[in-house]
């Protein structure tokens, strides 16, 4: 896998069961020491009064066939953990852009930033500018797929295809029984995360129950940015992200979005953040993806829905193959 990760690899899978070993990796609060299988570039945004830099990922095509993908990635992950989709799409004629969003991966930590989906769209738009990417197809998975359906709401001309892979933001949690949480309150729960409770919560519901080692370079990857030098601001940005995505709900717009849209929906996934904090009554009403993506598939117009009945909230990672498969098979009928 990525070679600055096969010291943590090997320490953790000598360990029974796959459990975490000492000492954990450390990377810094831009991911400074983890390697991204292509080459990382920088675009400078100035946003709110301040510079920041957003990494991203520009992959051209060997056989160009005139149309672009932009990757959006989720709350915990980065531009990286695409690369399967990367290589799929770039071998299949499309041009990828990943970016990593401010506040997430090798992209700018800002300690003061009032975090919308908005902004993370205006800061997504400027980059595509810059690049030269007029109408692109907007894959957005997780928190990602939030963000693509902020910016196909936003930018309806600029958007050729949007799809939505297990997106959250397919209902209202804070509606439904989320307790308000400060944003202290997600920096003090950000700042306890360890490279087990990662796992866990992986297993649970980006994998649908199951483990595979491949998984564990995406564990080092989150486990290492918060045990880095960089963990509080890392943190902080988190935690002020968790609030963005609790307070902005997009799933009363769906009616409104106006590009084909296309749907791929992992049916064991039962993600719903802030669960653990819901009464216990409440949490088996929340993160019901099966019935989310319908009823979303239905409120989208014209939208257009794959299910993966086997698999979870990460169904690009969990089959790659499969998934691949439905993705480009999907966007090429348009």
């Amino acid at each position: 896998m990525l070679r600055t990760v096969l010291t943590s690899l090997l320490l953790i899978l000598a360990q029974p069961g796959g459990v975490q070993a000492e000492p954990l990796p450390s990377y810094g609060p831009e991911l400074e020491g983890f390697a991204y299988p292509f080459p990382v570039e920088r675009f400078t945004v100035t946003s709110q009064r301040q510079p920041l830099q957003m990494a991203y990922l520009d992959i051209r095509p060997a056989t160009p066939n005139g149309r672009t993908a932009v990757l959006l990635h989720g709350k915990n992950f980065c531009a990286a953990t695409w690369e399967s989709q990367i290589r799929a799409l770039s071998a299949a004629g499309y041009r990828v852009v990943a970016p990593d969003q401010i506040g997430f991966c090798k992209s700018s930590k800002p300690a003061a930033y009032q975090f919308t989906f908005r902004q993370l769209a205006e800061n997504t738009h400027a980059l595509l500018a810059k690049l030269g990417v007029e109408r692109p197809i907007l894959v957005g998975h997780s928190t990602g797929g939030m963000l693509a359906a902020h910016y196909a709401l936003l930018y309806p001309a600029a958007v050729e295809q949007l799809v939505l892979v297990n997106p959250i933001g397919l209902e209202d949690w804070a509606a439904k029984g989320v307790p308000p949480t400060s944003i202290e309150q997600w920096y003090q729960r950000e700042l306890k995360v360890t490279a087990e409770s990662i796992r866990a919560y992986e297993k649970a519901t980006y994998y649908a129950g199951a483990w595979e080692p491949r998984y564990e370079p995406w564990v080092a990857m989150l486990a290492g940015l918060n045990n880095g030098p960089g963990k509080e601001a890392v943190a902080w940005d988190s935690a002020l992200l968790y609030d963005m995505i609790l307070t902005q709900p997009v799933v009363y717009r769906f009616p409104q979005i106006a590009v084909p849209t296309l749907l791929l929906i992992g049916q064991k996934d039962t993600t719903a953040i802030g669960k653990d904090l819901a009464p216990p009554e409440m949490r088996g009403h929340l993160g019901n993806y099966p019935a989310l993506g319908r009823a979303a598939a239905k409120a989208i117009p014209g939208a257009r829905l794959v299910e993966f009945p086997d698999l979870g909230h990460a169904p690009q990672m969990s089959d790659p193959e499969g998934f691949n498969k439905a993705l480009i098979e999907g966007i090429a009928a348009r």
